[in-house]
């Protein structure tokens, strides 16, 4: 699996990633070819999110019932084709229809992903393979940085204006991945042709023995859907909706931050001094999801990236004239935003039942995604043209907000077993033992 599930996942959140964000690049030159200022930017930003949350919940039913295959394919396939057609655009309401389609396009994607990888991962991989898949986020918007401020510099082709571009060759790549799931991918395991039957029989015995061993709850047409009332649920969503307002305030307005921090640059220094934030947000995510699966120590890795973002924030703010030290502010921005990810869902996976879970996971992404939606609209409202960094005040109180709801969120204690050294193995492969028959001569013991 690790193989063969995680690339899809992988590649599918980050071209995601690529595509939502690719307009803070086109930004730099589109506003002036458009008359977008910089509060209608962030309002066409925001405005992505509305159909997103909304259609986030139902998005992971309808994957639910048919398929992961059909569903991520079509998801894949329709993004790309709205992110191409954006490129078209002529005003800015014809960019606020786009980003409309584009949120009901991606609607569900993440939450879906999650869903997916516990088709095919036991408990003890899951948090890994989320890990891996959440490794995606900062990689895209590296090669995002990258790749977008290359267009905005160097491709003019065919007389259509260079930031046109960004979203033709951005949107390009998820439309042929999506044919290509559509063609390849096993909704689980009992449709891979690649495993064996005994493999196949293992797999999914095991992931429905550890459903099994969890506490009975009632289920019915209703209990799903109970979740969006559930008071746990609707906090720990409030918090990621908080971290959220700092996530996207940063994704689609750290080119411009760059471009203030020392006007001299180029659209390609800017693409490359913005790689730089999400490179050490990476590295920083990977260290501390290792650190928080020994440790166990979840709920305080998450609170000191909050603290980390808000210092950060605060000496962007400080030493908005020294391109130097305003970029060690995005760096530690970008560490701590970026950084927590994983370990928060992790976190969430403590906390939440497995039958929570199955809408849990789309209602807390969804509020997510809400913080996706007022973090770039207030900021485009308090941001001037000359200063975008004065509105990402709006980011920092709401980290300062979410790491003090965190410090209320109680965490059920490790056990003896999990606080034991875990067999070393191959990540995503069977304990030894393990298999078809071992599990059957397990199942006759008890």
């Amino acid at each position: 699996m690790r193989r063969t599930i995680l690339p899809v996942a992988f590649l599918l959140y980050a071209f995601n990633y690529m595509d939502r964000s690719s307009i803070s690049y086109a930004q730099l030159t589109m506003g002036k070819e458009l008359g977008i200022d910089v509060a209608t930017y962030g309002a066409i930003a925001a405005i992505f999110f509305i159909a997103y949350v909304v259609l986030e919940v139902p998005s992971n039913m309808i994957l639910a019932k048919v398929g992961a295959r059909l569903w991520l394919a079509r998801i894949a396939i329709t993004w790309g084709l709205v992110t191409v057609a954006t490129g078209f655009v002529h005003d800015a309401t014809q960019l606020y229809i786009a980003r409309i389609l584009l949120g009901i396009a991606e609607a569900g994607l993440f939450p879906g992903l999650i869903l997916f990888l516990t088709y095919w991962f036991l408990n003890h991989d899951r948090g890994r393979a989320i890990g891996a898949m959440a490794l995606a986020m900062p990689v895209a918007l590296i090669a995002g940085s990258l790749s977008g401020g290359a267009i905005l510099e160097h491709v003019d082709w065919f007389g259509l204006s260079s930031w046109r571009w960004i979203f033709i060759l951005q949107g390009l790549p998820p439309v042929l991945l999506g044919i290509w799931l559509l063609l390849t991918l096993a909704d689980r395991p009992s449709k891979a042709k690649w495993l064996r039957p005994d493999e196949k029989e293992w797999l999914e015995g095991a992931i429905a023995d550890e459903y099994a061993a969890m506490p009975e709850e009632k289920h019915d047409k209703k209990s799903e859907l109970r979740a969006l009332r559930n008071p746990k649920i609707l906090y720990l969503g409030l918090i990621n909706a908080l971290a959220g307002v700092a996530t996207y305030g940063m994704t689609f307005f750290l080119p411009q931050i760059v471009s203030q921090l020392n006007p001299a640059y180029s659209p390609t220094n800017i693409g490359v001094f913005g790689a730089i934030p999400y490179v050490c947000g990476a590295i920083v995510m990977l260290l501390l999801v290792r650190y928080a699966d020994i440790s166990g120590r979840r709920k305080f890795i998450v609170l000191a990236c909050f603290a980390t973002a808000i210092i950060g924030l605060i000496m962007t703010a400080v030493f908005r004239g020294s391109p130097a030290l305003g970029m060690l502010g995005l760096i530690l921005l970008a560490c701590g935003v970026i950084g927590n990810i994983p370990t928060y869902w992790a976190l969430i996976s403590e906390v939440l039942t497995k039958r929570q879970a199955v809408v849990g996971i789309a209602v807390i992404n969804a509020l997510a995604s809400a913080g996706g939606f007022f973090g770039p609209f207030l900021i485009g409202k308090l941001a001037t043209p000359g200063d975008t960094i004065v509105g990402m005040t709006v980011p920092m109180v709401a980290l300062a907000l979410a790491f003090i709801l965190l410090l209320f969120v109680k965490v059920p204690p490790r056990t003896k077993k999990e606080q034991e050294p875990v067999e070393i193995r191959e990540f995503g492969q069977p304990p030894a033992g393990s298999g078809a028959i071992g599990r059957s001569a397990a199942t006759k013991q008890q």
